[in-house]
């Protein structure tokens, strides 16, 4: 998940998750499609900033790949916030549920 800073446009947000996956896949790792969650409130003040846009990105990679996205994520001046974790081998991705209407009585 990476949290970027809210000054940036649509497409340089797409930029930056760009440079992200282009480093994932040159060493070797695989990356889906990410999942933009769109601007959203922080939950305390980071930066004096208290919004920023949410991405959540699912990709497979190894040893090498992780330890060069972690560093350029730490040196990176659009990236507010980020955490990778590792998921369980059973993991199976769900969708969302699709919203229902509230039916009046």
């Amino acid at each position: 998940m990476l949290i970027v800073i809210p000054e940036l446009d649509e497409d340089q947000v797409g930029s930056t998750i760009g440079r992200f996956r282009t480093v994932i896949d040159r060493t070797g790792g695989e990356a889906g499609e990410p999942n933009h969650w769109g601007r959203r409130k922080l939950a305390y003040e980071i930066d004096h900033r208290t919004d920023g846009f949410y991405i959540v990105m699912e990709f497979t990679a190894g040893e090498r790949t992780l330890v060069e996205l972690k560093r350029i994520l730490r040196v990176s001046d659009d990236v507010l916030r980020h955490t990778i974790v590792k998921l369980p081998p059973n993991y199976a991705h769900k969708p969302l549920p699709a919203e229902t209407e509230e039916v009046p009585a």
